[in-house]
């Protein structure tokens, strides 16, 4: 079983960044499509951004341009570079990972349902 852990989340003042990372307890072969998801109060778990292994990204239009995500796949790691945040951007912030094939689906909608692996959270807070 693959366990992720995430770090990195804090308050900071809008137009300020963070960087999360996430750290996978081993390699999966189901678990290529790694990505970030975010939750605020009162509201859906929603897709962020997400990488295959083979460097391919993915964003949701609200961080397309502010957010970067890279992974280093020797080191079974992925993070998620956040700039210019927003109050907006306020969550908890999970790490979730799924079958390659999954990523290839996200042009057309996210779905969490179809992430095998998921991070226990990391809360952002912009004010």
């Amino acid at each position: 079983h693959v366990q992720l852990v995430e770090s990195g989340g804090d308050s900071v003042q809008a137009g300020g960044s963070l960087r999360l990372s996430c750290t996978a307890s081993k390699y999966a072969y189901n678990a290529n499509c790694m990505g970030w998801f975010r939750q605020a109060p009162g509201k859906e778990r929603e897709g962020v951004a997400a990488i295959t292994t083979g460097g391919t990204t993915y964003y949701t239009d609200s961080v397309r341009g502010r957010f970067t995500i890279s992974a280093d796949n020797a080191k079974n790691t992925w993070s998620l570079q956040l700039n210019r945040l927003e109050p907006e951007d306020t969550g908890m912030y999970y790490c979730a990972a799924a079958p390659g094939a999954v990523c290839r689906l996200l042009d057309i909608q996210w779905r969490a349902a179809d992430f095998n692996y998921w991070g226990q959270g990391t809360q952002v807070t912009v004010s």
